[in-house]
Formats: C-alpha cells, structure tokens, sequence
C-alpha cells in the first residue's frame, strides 16, 4: 500500500520505518526542514535500538522518503497515519490535541479521493468522532475519507520491536471499509498471530488511556509499599517476589523507585483521570489522582534516603555524581525525567551534581545546561562524595564494583531504582542504600 506518516517524532519515525519493513510505500511528513533532510539521508534523530539500520536500509531503497510537503502526501498515499503530538494541554490535566486538528485542517483539503486517516496519537474519548466530522467537511471527497482510531502502545526503548511485532492492535472505527483497510496495511503482522480489536471508536480511545494508566496505578502501588518497607524495615525486593509468582499479579513493572516519567505516561494518566472527572466517573478519580500524588512524592522520598545515608554529612557542598538522565533506560528521551527531577533537587540542596547516561548527555544538556555531564562512566566517579543511581541503564548493573571503588572521595551509592544487586558492591567496600531495603 502507499502510506504517509504525518509527524515525525518518537511515535511517526519508528511507525514510518516499520511499514516500511512491511512491505509499504511509505511517505514521512513533518514541518522540520532539518529533521527531514536528516531522515531523507538515513540518519536516525532519536535513539531506538535497531531504528537507525531499519531507517538507512528503507531510505536507501526507496521504499521511506520524507518531505515538508503535506499534498505531496495527499496525492501520494491511500492511508494517512497520524501520529502528532498530544502534549498536556494548559490547564495541567488534557491533551493538547492542536497538532491533530492541525494536520487534519492542512491533509483534508488536497484529499480528491477515497482514503483512510487512522490517528496513533493519544487523545481524549469522542476524539475521532470530531476528527471524522473536520475531515469529511474540509475534503473534496467529502464522507469518501474514513476514520479509523489505532492507538500505539510503544515502549520507548523497544518502539521497532512494538511496532513490527506487538502484542496486540486497536482499531476504533466504523465502517466494514476502514476495517479492509487496516487488515491491509497491518497483513504481515495479523498474519504472524497478532490479535486484532475491532471495536467503537470510543473503546479505542479508552483503551489507551486505560492501559497506561493501569501501569502507573501499579508502579505507585508499589512505591507506596516500599515507603512502608522504609519504616518498618521490609525488604521491597523480597516482597515483589512473592507478589509477582501470582499469576494474577505478576511482578512487570512492579520496581520501586523514582517514579515514572517521560512523554506518555504521566500526560496520559493526568488526561485519563481528567476524562474520569468530567464523565462523572468520581471514585474512579479519586483513585488515580491517589497514583498522581504518590508519584509527585517520590523525590521528596528519595531525597530523604541520600540524607539518611549521608548520615552527619550534608548535600551541601558535597560533590553528587548522578547515574541516569533519561527517564528510563533504551532511549534519550528527558522529558518529566525523575532522574533529572532528582538531580535538580540535590542542587537546590547545595550539591554539585555531575550526570552521566550512555545515551542522553546530549538531549539532557539542552534542557538542563546547568549540570556538568559525561559519558565516561568511571570518569563521572572522580572526587564524588555520593553516588546516586537514577536511571536503570544495564551499564550500571554491568559495571565491576572493585574496579570502581577508588574513583570517589566516598564509596557511598544510594540506588533509587533498587536494581543493583548490592551483595558485590558492599563486599567491594562500598556503602549501598536502596528504596525500601534495609541498609547493612
């Protein structure tokens, strides 16, 4: 199929490459000259493991180009893709959806023929309904253009792997036409066993929120539990085991830390428990503003665990090398970082906070020029007098302990991820604290 793929970010770029791999012609439109120029040249703007090979390969072949140029995309393609983004609007709680009813506003009036639009972006419930009604009275075509709502469920980090092979896909839609359509364009993944979810537009939209927001309700759950390990001196590791060998439970997601971030979940469960309140759902607010509040704690928590381990010392003046920028390991991605959150917060302490992270130095030092960055793991070590483990980057779990013990002024880790397996590092002589584990 020709396909067009209209905003070129974190979601359009893998989603671009990956139909793409399908087998499709594939068409990128995004208002960024210089990001265009670089994806026509097969260089990848963000890092996704396997998306620089799948986007030099396609770029090369002929099968992926990208353009500024939305009626080239028009006249091109018999699908459009939407995949804008949905950032948190104004008012702290709802999506933004300008730039879908933007790129609708500039697509439909060069559509002269039959097409489908299905839209990936996140957004509010009775979303598509309006998105329809915009479409069909700005295009030539009139009711000849279909709606079709496809929700993504990317993971940062593992966006090519969740786009060519995911779990499952979510079409809202409404005519027996725009579910041809998607069995089509998403064949090759149907084929290999991928359950597909026809249903009403509105359980698509639902259906996202609901999914992410599920995943916060049950990291806050758990960082809840860890702050009761903190004062009665549990151990939350243990305790995560023996939840997760349920099989209703599972122990996925279940690690106690900083908290999530990045540019989905938390804009997605302020808007899912914004839709809650105006549906008139208001048990069902209260709930998941109760995941919100445990989460806008967890560095005023973290912070109380770096004093406790500093003991007599104090944050300030003290030279703090943080471990981690972005916001979760697999990706450069900074925005609503706890790990820069923390790291704010041991500055306005009165430390000097140095950062290091494999793959976000340089996404992390537009936002916050302030800190002093490196990515030398042993050279972020030097003359430290803490350590603090924000990110959970696999580097830090891989790194030897002994080698390491000599570069700070103090042994001292505090882990606010509780992803170290603290055993070597103690024998190694260093000082391990971690959330909600009991200190040796």
């Amino acid at each position: 199929m020709r396909v067009s793929v209209i905003g070129c970010g974190h979601l359009g770029i893998p989603h671009a490459a990956a139909m793409a791999e399908l087998g499709h012609e594939v068409i990128g439109v995004d208002i960024d000259q210089t990001k265009v120029d670089r994806l026509n040249a097969g260089e990848c703007p963000i890092y996704e493991p396997g998306l620089p090979e799948l986007l030099a390969r396609h770029t090369a072949s002929g099968h992926l180009r990208f353009t500024t140029d939305i009626r080239d995309a028009a006249d091109f393609a018999e699908l459009h893709f939407i995949g804008v983004g949905t950032p948190i609007d104004a008012d702290g709680r709802s999506y933004d959806t300008g730039q879908v009813y933007g790129a609708i506003r500039q697509l439909a009036p060069h559509l002269t023929r039959a097409c489908t639009i299905v839209g990936k972006s996140t957004v509010t419930v009775g979303t598509t309904s309006q998105v329809t009604a915009l479409a069909q009275r700005l295009a030539p075509v009139g009711t000849g253009v279909d709606v079709v709502w496809n929700p993504e469920f990317l993971r940062e980090g593992h966006a090519v792997e969740d786009t060519l092979r995911p779990d499952r896909l979510i079409a809202g839609l409404t005519t027996a036409e725009a579910e041809k359509t998607i069995r089509a364009v998403y064949a090759p993944i149907l084929d290999a066993g991928v359950p597909l979810f026809v249903c009403d537009p509105q359980t698509a939209e639902l259906a996202k929120g609901a999914a992410n927001t599920f995943l916060g309700l049950k990291i806050s759950y758990i960082n809840a539990v860890a702050d009761m390990c903190e004062a009665a001196g549990g151990d939350i590791s243990q305790i995560v085991e023996i939840l997760g060998i349920d099989p209703r439970i599972g122990s996925g997601s279940m690690r106690p830390g900083i908290g999530y971030g990045g540019g989905c979940l938390p804009k997605d469960i302020r808007a899912f428990t914004a839709s809650a309140r105006q549906l008139g759902a208001t048990e069902a607010a209260i709930l998941l503003r109760a995941a919100e509040k445990i989460n806008e704690t967890r560095t005023d928590i973290a912070m109380d665990l770096i004093a406790r381990a500093l003991g007599d010392r104090l944050i300030k003046g003290a030279r703090v090398t943080v471990w981690g920028a972005a916001f979760k390991p697999g990706t450069n991605d900074v925005r609503e970082s706890p790990a820069l959150a923390l790291a704010q917060a041991l500055q306005q302490a009165g430390g000097t906070v140095t950062i290091h992270d494999p793959q976000a130095v340089a996404t992390a030092v537009i936002r916050n020029p302030e800190f002093d960055y490196t990515d030398d793991l042993p050279t972020s070590l030097d003359g430290a007098d803490l350590v603090v483990l924000a990110t959970e980057w696999p580097e830090y779990g891989q790194a030897d302990p002994g080698v390491l013990v000599g570069r700070p002024a103090t042994p001292l880790l505090v882990d606010c991820r509780t992803t170290l397996d603290p055993e070597p590092w103690r024998t190694a002589g260093w000082t391990v604290q971690q959330l909600g584990r009991p200190g040796k």
